[in-house]
This record gives structure tokens, C-alpha cells and sequence, in this order.
């Protein structure tokens, strides 16, 4: 009896010793949860991040001269709009998207792709340092130096442009010519085709539609300003014409009455004119110097006058002619608003196709007609028209998407 207490007796501590080991365990294990934890987020954002860089670049991928720098700052842009490391707005100070994690591939996917052969953008980004205190901590007390304190987070995102099954045209409808099949259903890139608004509508010409497929007028002004979800199959309306399209439409060459003005209605880079009659008298292949406008942020023309002359409007009853140069309106709000995609569409007014086109002129007066400048079918892998909506599409205009 006697022998048997005295060996409880020399048991006593073991229990301690083996809670104390197994506390230590089980707190390297949360320790270990919390830190793959925290480093799982980090990736999430940071993956969000750098699919918002490359979708957002993509998109800028029409192969104009400036293609690459439009698409890196905009790159950056969307990415540093996501916060990183637990929603840090300076993602804990370790440093954001910069022009060095965004690169360009052409169609093969080579790298180098220039401004006019870069079809594929990809952002990858390395967060690094990302800190591990209780897993660091845990292995200080083993002894183990395989236990860093701070680990890298690395995430990749690779976009391009692809045809959408839906997307946010212009309240136009672009008929075919006689015999006209796609993809440019009877017109050639740089020819001039009229937006009918007093002249008889012909075959091969654009006149407004109502993307909703209703006929009320003044449902083709909120289309204007802009409306999504159109595909190919959409019906379109036959609306009249309404007067006060001719507001928001010359809003993109940077013209404004009334109340509005550039940090409301966003106009084009540039609101320089073309027309036959004046400023372009070759009456066609204007796109090539309106991307050099563009660069300039050129205004409507050279003076008040010759704006006036231009356009046919009398500029004292517009409140607002937005400024060009490096310091103007133009270069402060301007934005993608001349390239547009029209709906290409049969007798019965189905959408079969979108076009990529430049609006070239004002609207004098709502009843007046203008030109649009024809730049191909919208689908082109080289069209300089990129749009928003949903990929999948087989004849749709160009929208971003995710391929990596």
C-alpha cells in the first residue's frame, strides 16, 4: 500500500508536463492558421487587384500610337483602386501596381508588342513582406530558422479584347448597302456615311433607332447618354427625330449649353471638326489625323470663329466650349466618346452585326444631318472601337476578358 503512493507521488508533474507540450502544439497550429490566413486574403485582393489592372488595360487596346501609355495608366489606376493586406488602402505601405508589373503580347503572344500589335496585356505583381508573426514566433521558440517572418504574395492577371454578346452602342442603326454582306456589308474603312435627320432616308445610310426598341423620341436621348444590353437579334425602334439630341450629342466634341459643361457630360481628348466643306475636304480617311488630334487635345478649331464656321452653330448660345492643349477642359475630362459602335441592321430593324465608327461633326441643328466616318466591322481584332459588356459573343464589338 504504502509503495503504491509513493510511485503516484513520483507521477505527479507528468500531467502538466504533457498539457503544457500539447498547448504549445496547438498554438503553433492556430498560430499557422492565422498566418496562411492572413496571407490567403492578401492573395484574394491581390488577385482581384491585377484582374482589375489587366481588364481595365485591355480595354484600351485599339492601336492607336498612344495604345500602350493609355493602357498602363489605366492598368495602374484600376488596380490601386483595390485595397491590399486586410482592405490597407496603401496596401501596408509595400508598394502598389507601377508601369513595371504591366506588360504587352501580340496575337502569337510574343513579348515586345507595340502600341499597333499589342493584343494580350498582363499585370503580375509581387507583394512582398507580407508579415507572419505567430508562425515566426513559433519557430524562434523550436529553434528553427525555416519559419520566415515575412513572406512574398505574388498574383497574375492576363486580358484581352474578345466579341461580347451584348454592349452599349449608339441609338443608330447602320443599314447595309444593296448586295453589302459582312463583315463591312458594302463600305470601306475611312468612307463617310450621313446620319439622316432631314434628308430621305436611302439605302446604306444611319439613321436614329431606339436601342429599347420603342419609338418615343425622347427615349433617344437617355440612349445617348448611354444604355447597354443590345445584341446581335435586339430589335431597335423607329423613333422620331427629338430636338434636343443635338445637346448631348455635341457634349463629345466638347460643346455644352445650358447648365452642363466637361466635369459633367465628359467630351472626347479632342473636339476638332471634320467636314467636307472646310476643315477635311478630302471627305473621307480622317482617322488618322484625328489620333493626332487626339494627342494635341485639339479644340473644336482654331478660334471661336472658325469653330463657328466648322460647325455651322452659333457658339454665344452655348454656355460652354471646352478648352484643348495641355493644360485645357480636354486633356482634364476628356475620355473615349467619338469612337463609337453603331448597330448594323436589316429590313426589319434586327441587329446582324455592330460597325465601328467616328463621329466627325456637331449637330447644328437637331434637324440637321452629319457624318460618321466607317472604320470596319466592330469584331476586327484591329478596330479601334473597345466597348463594355458581356464576352461570348460571336459578331459583337470588342470587350475585355480575363484569358489567364
Amino acid at each position: 500500500m504504502r509503495f503504491l503512493i509513493k510511485q503516484r507521488r513520483h507521477e505527479a508533474g507528468a500531467v502538466i508536463v504533457t498539457v503544457a507540450l500539447l498547448l504549445f502544439l496547438l498554438l503553433g497550429f492556430m498560430g499557422l492558421a492565422l498566418d496562411l490566413g492572413h496571407l490567403f486574403i492578401v492573395r484574394t485582393e491581390l488577385q482581384t487587384s491585377m484582374d482589375a489592372c489587366a481588364l481595365a488595360a485591355a480595354q484600351e487596346l485599339n492601336g492607336q500610337p498612344d495604345t500602350l501609355t493609355r493602357a498602363t495608366n489605366a492598368g495602374i489606376a484600376a488596380g490601386n483602386v483595390n485595397r491590399v493586406d486586410l482592405q490597407s488602402a496603401t496596401w501596408s505601405g509595400k508598394g502598389q501596381v507601377t508601369a513595371a508589373d504591366i506588360t504587352f503580347r501580340d496575337q502569337n503572344h510574343d513579348v515586345g508588342a507595340t502600341s499597333a500589335t499589342a493584343r494580350y496585356v498582363r499585370c503580375n505583381h509581387i507583394q512582398h513582406d507580407t508579415t507572419t508573426n505567430l508562425v515566426h514566433m513559433a519557430g524562434l521558440l523550436v529553434g528553427s530558422p525555416a519559419f520566415a517572418a515575412k513572406m512574398d504574395v505574388a498574383a497574375l492577371a492576363e486580358a484581352t479584347t474578345a466579341p461580347a454578346q451584348s454592349t452599349c452602342p449608339m441609338p443608330l442603326a447602320l443599314k447595309p448597302k444593296t448586295g453589302g454582306t459582312a463583315p463591312n456589308f458594302g463600305f470601306v474603312k475611312g468612307e463617310w456615311v450621313t446620319l439622316l435627320s432631314k434628308t430621305s432616308a436611302s439605302a446604306g445610310q444611319i439613321g436614329w433607332a431606339n436601342l429599347d426598341g420603342s419609338t418615343s423620341a425622347s427615349e433617344t436621348e437617355a440612349e445617348l447618354k448611354g444604355y447597354c444590353g443590345t445584341k446581335v437579334g435586339s430589335k431597335l425602334g423607329t423613333p422620331g427625330v427629338q430636338g434636343t439630341v443635338a445637346d448631348t450629342w455635341n457634349a463629345r466634341f466638347g460643346i455644352y449649353k445650358n447648365n452642363s459643361g466637361p466635369a459633367v457630360a465628359s467630351p472626347d481628348f479632342t473636339g476638332f471638326v471634320y467636314t467636307k466643306a472646310g476643315t477635311w475636304q478630302t471627305g473621307s480617311n480622317a482617322y488618322g489625323d484625328f489620333v493626332n488630334k487626339r494627342q494635341a487635345f485639339a479644340n473644336c478649331a482654331s478660334s471661336v470663329g472658325a469653330c463657328e464656321t466648322a460647325t455651322g452653330l452659333k457658339l454665344n448660345q452655348f454656355t460652354t466650349v471646352a478648352t484643348g492643349g495641355a493644360n485645357g477642359d480636354l486633356k482634364k475630362y476628356g475620355t473615349n466618346r467619338r469612337l463609337v459602335v453603331v448597330p448594323v441592321v436589316d429590313g426589319g430593324y434586327n441587329v446582324i452585326n455592330f460597325a465601328c465608327m467616328l463621329m466627325l461633326q456637331p449637330i447644328p441643328s437637331p434637324f440637321d444631318d452629319v457624318q460618321l466616318e466607317f472604320l470596319g466591322n466592330a469584331s476586327d481584332a484591329a478596330s479601334p472601337c473597345t466597348a463594355n459588356g458581356l464576352p461570348g459573343g460571336l459578331a459583337g464589338p470588342l470587350v475585355p476578358v480575363l484569358v489567364r
